[in-house]
C-alpha cells in the first residue's frame, strides 16, 4: 500500500497573510513586481512612504505569493508565479501599471557603488581640489590612471574616466568614489513585471523614464525638422 505524505498545515500566521495577499489582489488594478536587490532600508523605506497613498508594498516569501496568487480565481495572473524569485517585493496599487513605473522611476535616488555592482553610466572624475591626504592614496589613484598633484594642493590634475556604460565596480573604483563622495548608481524600485486586472495582461520591460523619453522626443523633433527642411517639405513647422 502506497503511503500517503501529508503537506504540513500553514500556520495562523502565514495563513493570514495569504488572504491579506489575495484581497490586495483582488481590488487592486495594478500587482507589480520589484526588485530590491542591493537597495538600502533607509532608502526603502522612504520610498514606501512616498507611495503609501498610491500604493501598499509587501516584502513577503516566495512561497506565501505563490499560495496567494493559487487563491484567485483568474486566468492571467497565475501565470506571474514563474516570475518569482529572491530579493523581490511586491507593489498592490489602484494606479496603471505605465503610470506607477513612471512614478518608481521619479523616486530613485544616487547611492554610492558596491564592489562587483555593475554601472549603467559613465562614471568620471574631474579634474580639480579634493580632501584626499597624500600618502597610500596616491597609489590607489595611480592604479586607476589619475594624476595627483601635492604641489598645486592636493589636485587631480586631469579628468578621468573610470568607469563605463557596463562596467563591474573594482575595488579600487568603489575604494576611491567613496573616499570623493562619488554616488554613481541610481537606486531604487526596480519593476520587473506588472499584471492589469482591467486588460487581464501581464507586461514585462515597463521601466519609465519620463525625463530621458521627452529628452529623446525632442532630440527626434529636431532631427525630424531638419530633415523636413532639408527635402524642401513645406508646412507650418518648416516655414
Amino acid at each position: 500500500m502506497a503511503k500517503v505524505i501529508r503537506e504540513k498545515d500553514i500556520p495562523i500566521r502565514k495563513k493570514k497573510s495569504i488572504v491579506e495577499l489575495a484581497a490586495l489582489a483582488k481590488k487592486s488594478n495594478t500587482l507589480m513586481i520589484v526588485s530590491i536587490k542591493n537597495l538600502p532600508s533607509s532608502q526603502f523605506q522612504a520610498i514606501k512612504k512616498k507611495l503609501r497613498d498610491n500604493a501598499t508594498i509587501k516584502v513577503v516569501k516566495k512561497s506565501i505569493m505563490e499560495r496567494a496568487i493559487d487563491s484567485i480565481d483568474k486566468g492571467t495572473i497565475k501565470n506571474f508565479k514563474s516570475y518569482l524569485k529572491e530579493d523581490q517585493a511586491f507593489i498592490f496599487s489602484s494606479l496603471d501599471p505605465f503610470e506607477l513605473s513612471a512614478i518608481l522611476s521619479r523616486n530613485k535616488s544616487m547611492s554610492k557603488a558596491k564592489v562587483g555592482q555593475i554601472v549603467n553610466d559613465e562614471v568620471a572624475i574631474d579634474a580639480g581640489g579634493t580632501d584626499l591626504v597624500p600618502g597610500p592614496i596616491i597609489s590607489e589613484l595611480n592604479s586607476l590612471g589619475l594624476k595627483f598633484s601635492i604641489e598645486d594642493g592636493n589636485k587631480i590634475r586631469e579628468r578621468k574616466v573610470i568607469l563605463n556604460p557596463g562596467d563591474k565596480v573594482s575595488v579600487q573604483a568603489s575604494s576611491i568614489m567613496s573616499k570623493l563622495d562619488i554616488k554613481p548608481v541610481a537606486v531604487g524600485l526596480e519593476p520587473i513585471v506588472a499584471y492589469d486586472a482591467k486588460e487581464d495582461k501581464i507586461f514585462e520591460n515597463i521601466k519609465i523614464d519620463s525625463d530621458k523619453t521627452i529628452e529623446d522626443l525632442k532630440i527626434s523633433s529636431a532631427k525630424a525638422l531638419a530633415f523636413a527642411v532639408k527635402l524642401a517639405y513645406a508646412c507650418k513647422d518648416t516655414i
